[in-house]
């Protein structure tokens, strides 16, 4: 393809996108749970204890605490001073005040409680839904699910051996607007997709030079860390920078990134992880206390079909208005996701062929699965929460197992792996992006990850001990994830 070429595509594209801004998979388990608990009759309000309310958590009580059919009844923060804060939010809602804990492990001992919705950061997610499951709790947790790949399964054996319903928190997929996209793509009414290409440009400043800070003294750092190990220094603005440390968080990609790398397997109609992936960027234009990158491409390949996401972390100028999406592309025309309700199928001269719109309630689906016990109702079962976080760890492995690489020498070396044009068209359009952010290429290195071969059926990386070893990690005790012995698989 000639770069004149390149460049129509690229107007094309982002022509779409301009106009753009203006179903589930099958399942492998029986339809309907057996156990059939007496308490999720219709006319019981089922209650809810939340887990983690600073930041996302504060949705997951509004949701609850407004519904008929469910009550908060007790909410779990480490942060006392947070958690007694919503508990009054609450009781301005429902009209009954919600217990406090600061350890979320009562919330699974508690015979009120009926649902465990997770709102933890990361490294707490598959540990808290497991004890859930253990105790007999229905889970909603949010993505991405697990912060390992080993964990993601692990909250999937939970679920089955214990016959418990498991949301993921992937909104969009409850949304009819992109459900009847998503319906439109696996109906090949564009023909067989060829890529699929998820951007997410949320900018996002330095989380503040390395040094030592002591926890806010109204934190209960233990139960903060839980199964993580202490690290020698904090930082300044801890409840929201551990998102940006391996120790507890996956980065961007397995932040807001994850829901592109959810929609785009999803329009793959892909129910198994990648074959091969590479994923390559940096943390550039400063210097923090962060270890993941800010600006970063991952290249997944399913046969002859690729999935990349691009995600930028610097000042950027919105591809067409949109910083949030994901653009398929077929054989006969492309489908551009505009928002997380919101999509527009075109020819491939252009031409708007339809739009799609409307949104729906997550939350909702959840309750109505667990009242009904029926997972299949589940528009995102834990099980494709599971395979939508392990591509971003799978990703975030590849990266971290890289080596740093003169810019101008970095395209040779990922010449052969990615086997579409997009791949060459999103390597320029990163150099153009550090280039915007006056970040001089004459002696810029780019961390250019690993490339590794997956076995999905046994969820392991092919002839790679080093890259396997990163697929779980070592807890600290009392917070160890059950084996896969303890939930009675082999």
């Amino acid at each position: 393809m000639t770069r004149n070429q390149q460049t129509r595509r690229e107007f094309l594209e982002e022509s779409m996108l301009v106009a753009a801004s203006t179903v589930t998979g099958n399942i492998a388990y029986g339809d309907t749970w057996q156990q059939n608990d007496a308490r999720h009759g219709a006319n019981n309000r089922l209650g809810v204890a939340v887990l983690g309310v600073r930041g996302r958590g504060a949705s997951h009580l509004r949701a609850f605490a407004k519904r008929s059919d469910t009550q908060v009844v007790m909410i779990c923060d480490p942060d006392q001073q947070i958690a007694h804060k919503r508990a009054d939010e609450v009781e301005a809602m429902q009209g009954r005040r919600p217990q406090v804990s600061a350890d979320l492990r009562r919330a699974f001992d508690a015979d009120h409680v009926d649902l465990i919705s997770i709102a933890t950061p990361n490294h707490w997610h598959a540990l808290a839904a497991v004890w859930a499951m253990q105790a007999g709790k229905d889970v909603y947790v949010e993505k991405p699910v697990s912060h390992n790949m080993t964990e993601g399964r692990r909250m999937v054996q939970a679920s089955r051996r214990y016959g418990r319903i498991c949301q993921a928190g992937m909104q969009p997929r409850s949304h009819p607007g992109l459900r009847e996209a998503i319906e439109f793509l696996h109906q090949k009414k564009l023909g067989k997709v060829r890529v699929a290409k998820g951007i997410n440009f949320t900018p996002r400043r330095s989380i503040g030079t390395v040094g030592r800070f002591q926890p806010p003294p109204e934190l209960d750092y233990d139960l903060w860390l839980g199964p993580s190990w202490n690290r020698d220094s904090a930082t300044a603005n801890l409840h929201f920078d551990w998102q940006w440390q391996w120790a507890f968080g996956n980065g961007e990609l397995g932040n807001r990134g994850f829901h592109q790398m959810d929609i785009a397997r999803w329009g793959l109609g892909m129910n198994r992880l990648s074959d091969r992936v590479l994923s390559y960027g940096g943390r550039f234009g400063f210097q923090d206390e962060a270890d993941a990158p800010n600006t970063q491409v991952v290249h997944h390949e399913y046969g002859d079909q690729s999935l990349v996401v691009e995600i930028r972390g610097l000042k950027t100028v919105a591809r067409r208005n949109i910083r949030a999406g994901v653009i398929f592309e077929c054989e006969e025309g492309y489908l551009v996701v505009s928002s997380y309700s919101n999509a527009t199928a075109f020819s491939s001269d252009g031409r708007k062929l339809r739009t799609f719109s409307g949104r729906g309630d997550h939350f909702d689906n959840f309750v109505q699965a667990v009242r009904h016990r029926r997972v299949h109702d589940l528009h995102a079962d834990i099980e494709q929460g599971h395979l939508s976080s392990a591509l971003c760890h799978l990703a975030n492995i590849s990266y971290r197992l890289g080596r740093p690489t003169p810019a101008q020498l970095a395209w040779t070396v990922l010449d052969g792996f990615p086997t579409n044009d997009q791949a060459r068209r999103t390597w320029d359009w990163t150099l153009r992006h550090l280039v915007e952010n006056q970040i001089p290429l004459e002696h810029l290195t780019i961390c250019v990850g690993r490339p590794l071969t997956i076995d999905s059926s046994l969820e392991l990386v092919k002839s790679d001990d080093e890259a396997n070893a990163m697929l779980t990690t070592h807890y600290r005790p009392p917070f160890v994830l059950p084996s896969q012995s303890d939930l009675g698989f082999s």
